[in-house]
């Protein structure tokens, strides 16, 4: 399993645009907040592996 990492751009309702920070990307990912670790806020670093994301 690949292991990516992500920076939450922006917050709206219950999505969060994420933006990764390993490669050089442009692109945002919409991700439901459900997904997400509850206490995450703009600017918090997520790593995603294992089909999960976790606070950095």
């Amino acid at each position: 399993m690949e292991t990516f990492y992500y920076v939450v751009d922006s917050i709206e309702g219950d999505y969060a645009n994420l933006k990764r920070t390993d490669i050089e990307s442009d692109d945002l990912k919409l991700v439901a907040r459900a997904l997400l670790p509850a206490e995450i806020v703009e600017g918090s670093r997520l790593k995603y592996e294992f089909m999960q994301y976790t606070l950095e």
